[in-house]
């Protein structure tokens, strides 16, 4: 796992890398799946929590249009750790988001299906079959063209009074 050190001037240096990094390069981390854990840099405390949750909100200031956390949504959630007894909240998030995303590239792998199969596309895949069947078909060996009952029989071929030597 990949050991990414903050250090107290709030610096980001990643271990393996040798390099520091910004809180980008460690949302490019998380969209590639790479495994990775903040520590502070003296005390060796994780702090990737921390860290995630400043990512996200980056990512909600960033851009308005994709805006996962409506104000109504974040009061809910300060409510829920508020309950004398919080829900399971932390698991079911966990598994309604993995759901959401497996249905989404599922989704999209279909629309490109769907997308590369157009109508048009298809009969232009059906044309090419068809002109490689007939290629094909017209380049067979002892195939002309030309009728079966024009062709002349080859004399050599079909002599029976030939001797044979």
């Amino acid at each position: 796992m990949r050991v990414i050190r903050k250090y107290a001037n709030r610096r980001l240096y990643d271990t393996q890398q040798s390099r520091y990094v910004t809180l980008e390069d460690l949302r490019r981390l998380i969209i590639e799946e790479e495994p990775f854990r903040v520590e502070d840099a003296k005390s060796r405390e994780d702090l990737t929590r921390t860290i995630l949750l400043s990512i996200i909100i980056e990512q909600e200031q960033a851009d308005s249009e994709a805006e996962v956390f409506s104000n109504d949504l974040l009061a809910q959630l300060i409510r829920v750790y508020d309950m004398t007894s919080p829900l399971p909240l932390s698991r079911y998030l966990e598994q309604g988001t993995q759901l959401m995303l497996e249905q989404q590239k599922r989704l999209q792998s279909q629309w490109k299906q769907a997308m590369r199969n157009t109508p048009l596309e298809f009969m232009r895949e059906l044309a090419e079959e068809n002109m490689r069947f007939w290629q094909n078909t017209l380049n067979q060996p002892g195939q002309t063209g030309e009728p079966e009952e024009t062709k002349q029989p080859d004399k050599d071929a079909h002599d029976d009074n030939k001797p044979t030597s």
